[in-house]
C-alpha cells in the first residue's frame, strides 16, 4: 500500500489547487492523508480525485471540514499497521513520550501543524510530520510525505520536496 501525507495546505490562501509537482505523487498512491489544516474541504474534494481520503481536523479548519467527515483525531488500521493521526502534536520537547502516550496501540503517528517534517523513530512508534507542500516557513523546501506499508509493516517512509 502506498500512502502520500500531506498536512497545512492553508486553503485558498496557499493552495489554490493541487501544486503540480504533489500531483505527481499522489497520481501513485492507494491512499491518502491529510494531517489537518486544509481551511476548506474543498480541498479534500479535489485529493479525493486522486485517490481515497482520510483526514483530520487542524486549528484552522471550520465547520465544512469536520462535516466532511474530519475528527479531531483518528486512529486506523493501514495494511495492518495500527496508525494514528492528529493535527497538533505539542511542543517539540516530550514530543515522542507524550503520543505513545495518547496513541499506544499505534505503530505510526501523523501530525502536522509545525511545517516542519520530522521522522522519527523511538520507542516502537514513528512520529512522521510530512511538513507543508505550500507554506515552507524556515525550512528550505515545501514538502510531503510518502509512505509504503506492507504486511503490518511500514516498509519504507520519506519526507519528499515538491519545490
Amino acid at each position: 500500500m502506498k500512502v502520500a501525507v500531506l498536512s497545512d495546505t492553508h486553503a485558498p490562501r496557499r493552495w489554490t489547487s493541487c501544486p503540480p509537482a504533489v500531483a505527481a505523487h499522489l497520481r501513485r498512491v492507494d491512499l491518502i492523508l491529510h494531517a489537518g489544516d486544509v481551511c476548506t474541504a474543498a480541498v479534500l474534494d479535489e485529493l479525493s480525485a486522486y485517490a481515497p481520503v482520510r483526514a483530520v481536523r487542524g486549528n484552522n479548519d471550520g465547520p465544512d471540514v469536520a462535516a466532511w467527515g474530519a475528527p479531531e483525531d483518528l486512529e486506523l488500521h493501514l495494511g495492518g499497521l495500527p496508525v494514528a493521526m492528529v493535527h497538533d502534536a505539542g511542543p517539540a520537547a516530550g514530543r515522542p513520550a507524550r503520543l505513545r502516550r495518547r496513541f499506544p496501540a499505534a505503530r505510526l503517528v501523523v501530525f502536522g501543524h509545525s511545517h516542519i517534517p520530522l521522522d522519527h523513530a523511538e520507542g516502537g512508534q514513528r512520529i512522521f510530520n510530512p511538513g507543508s507542500p505550500t507554506d515552507r516557513r524556515r525550512q528550505p523546501r515545501a514538502t510531503i510525505g510518502l509512505l509504503e506499508i506492507s504486511g503490518g509493516q511500514l516498509v519504507a517512509a520519506g519526507i519528499v520536496p515538491v519545490t
